[in-house]
């Protein structure tokens, strides 16, 4: 009975010792489990919290992106349909940012969109929302409003905010923006039309000369509409043969004789009837239609003298107007190249009309280009001269051997002084740097003989005849010839 009592005891005792141990290990094991658990869940949120960044903020900026724009806009349309309230939409763009990539580098224009960001976003309430789109686009959501008064006090201030200058890297730029308004419900009343009609405001402030805004308005909805009608219509204006080229007459002043002509292009529009190039040019530049259709402009004229040539009409010269869009084409060598090599046209016999918008750029490949034709042989005018910014300097590094006086000072002659005098200018500055001189634009014999008088080469205009169709200009120097 004493050895069963011993044994029971000790039999007790091991069973409270292991008992202890088991249940040591078992919070620890629990414990242990535990934070594993957390640690998993803090995994899981902290993805789940990245995902959500990824899925609604900028990386860039840390702003709300174009999701998360389009969500917290169609809850404050709601609300204000609600509470019969205002919701207006700014839409911003800034001016020349491409020019801060193309010079500074993408790293110095990333650094500038974040301090752009930082600067809208100190510019708002709360309750408003600021979000980059893409790019150098940026939008603001500002609710709850009963008058559009405070909408334009916003947009003044956030220009003038974006107007101070920012320090990139020790380097102090000045960048500012353009802005387009829009506002619900008397703009639109989804999301979708509001964006889009705030960002055809933006457009008509970057017309309007930048640094400024504009609030959207019906009338720019109907120009928007009729825009996108003429891009369309455009995109098939070759393949369907509606691009014409007339040509108007360039006289020597020494001998009065037509020595070239301004190959100037048309369209035929089928209901329109014949569109004036200001308004379809811009948009060619603005799409890059200008390409093909430059293409298209300068083969024509090709042919043509091929045509003249063929009649007798040999040493004519056609000058044709190049854009500064087509010069930055990867193909634009190649292209003027193979053109003059298939119409066997003399380089000579051509010029290429080139903007001062060319010269602005620096462009070390265009100035190559222009300066390999030059040796070929093709005449280089400089259009327009004296509306933009030319310089002496400029006119030394470009190798331009015509200038060609804009005609905004040719009509001015014989009413206003300074006109002449700046005419005058440009006629001695030209013959200078051994450079003949057309002036644009003659419409009276006083502007013709004041020209003449002061030793201008060469001038066009409708005093002598307005830009012709290809038969009507060869029946005008037929009829030259026979008087």
């Amino acid at each position: 009975m004493y050895t069963f009592r011993r044994r029971r005891k000790k039999r007790d005792t091991l069973l409270h010792r292991y008992g202890s141990q088991m249940g040591r290990i078992s919070a620890e094991t629990a414990r242990a489990a535990l934070k594993e658990t957390q640690a998993a869940n803090r995994a899981i949120r902290e993805g789940e919290e990245k995902l959500r960044m990824q899925a609604n903020y900028d990386s860039l900026t840390k702003l709300p992106n174009r999701t998360l724009f389009m969500d917290r806009l169609s809850h404050a349309l709601s609300r204000g349909r609600r509470d019969k309230s205002q919701v207006a939409v700014l839409f911003f763009d800034l001016d020349r940012f491409k020019k801060v990539n193309d010079t500074l580098g993408h790293n110095a224009g990333d650094k500038l969109l974040q301090q752009a960001a930082r600067r809208l976003t100190d510019c708002v309430r709360e309750t408003d929302t600021v979000a980059r789109l893409g790019g150098d686009e940026f939008t603001v959501i500002l609710p709850d409003l009963h008058n559009t008064h405070n909408t334009e006090l916003v947009g003044r201030k956030l220009l003038q905010r974006l107007a101070e200058p920012f320090v990139i890297d020790g380097a102090e730029m000045l960048v500012t923006g353009s802005l387009g308004i829009t506002v619900f419900p008397d703009d639109g009343e989804d999301a979708e039309t509001l964006l889009k009609n705030a960002d055809t405001a933006m457009y008509k402030s970057k017309e309007g000369g930048r640094n400024t805004f504009r609030f959207f308005t019906a009338k720019m909805n109907a120009e928007a509409l009729e825009y996108l009608e003429l891009e369309n219509a455009l995109r098939h204006a070759i393949e369907r043969e509606q691009f014409i080229l007339h040509y108007q007459p360039i006289i020597d002043l020494k001998t009065g004789r037509v020595t070239s002509a301004e190959a100037l292009l048309r369209w035929d529009h089928p209901e329109r009837g014949i569109v004036a190039p200001a308004e379809f040019i811009p948009l060619a530049e603005d799409t890059g239609m200008i390409v093909p259709i430059g293409e298209w402009v300068f083969r024509t004229a090709c042919d043509q003298m091929k045509t003249w040539r063929d009649i007798g009409l040999s040493s004519l010269h056609v000058s044709v107007n190049l854009s500064a869009r087509q010069s930055r084409d990867i193909s634009f060598k190649d292209m003027i190249h193979r053109i003059l090599k298939e119409t066997g046209a003399d380089p000579k016999n051509i010029t290429l009309e080139i903007t001062e918008s060319l010269f602005m750029e620096e462009d070390h490949r265009t100035l190559a280009i222009l300066s390999e034709f030059r040796t070929m042989g093709i005449n280089l005018s400089l259009d327009d001269f004296g509306t933009g910014y030319s310089s002496l300097g400029y006119l030394k590094r470009f190798p331009v051997n015509i200038l060609k006086i804009d005609r905004s000072f040719v009509v001015d002659i014989g009413k206003d002084t300074e006109s002449q005098g700046l005419v005058e200018a440009i006629i001695t500055l030209a013959h200078s740097q051994n450079m003949k001189v057309i002036a644009e634009g003659a419409e009276t014999e006083e502007q013709v003989e004041f020209l003449r008088s002061r030793g201008c080469d060469e001038v066009q205009g409708f005093y002598f005849s307005r830009p012709l169709p290809a038969e009507e200009f060869a029946a005008y120097i037929s009829a030259q010839a026979a008087a």
